[in-house]
């Protein structure tokens, strides 16, 4: 499941940064916004299943 959980981790930083280059082309704060969200929520979720990873091995 871990494997799962990276790759949801991964994705979720990509759309982040498609996001927010979308967001500074078009001059829109607020998409800016949400994909550095996106990108926080994706680090987050890669730093769990990293930390999760240390304890299991």
């Amino acid at each position: 499941m871990s494997g799962t959980e990276k790759t949801k981790a991964t994705i979720e930083q990509a759309k982040g940064k498609a996001k927010e280059a979308v967001g500074r082309m078009t001059g829109n704060e607020r998409m800016t916004a949400e994909g550095h969200t996106d990108q926080a929520k994706g680090n987050a979720r890669q730093a769990k299943e990293d930390v999760k990873d240390t304890f299991r091995h």
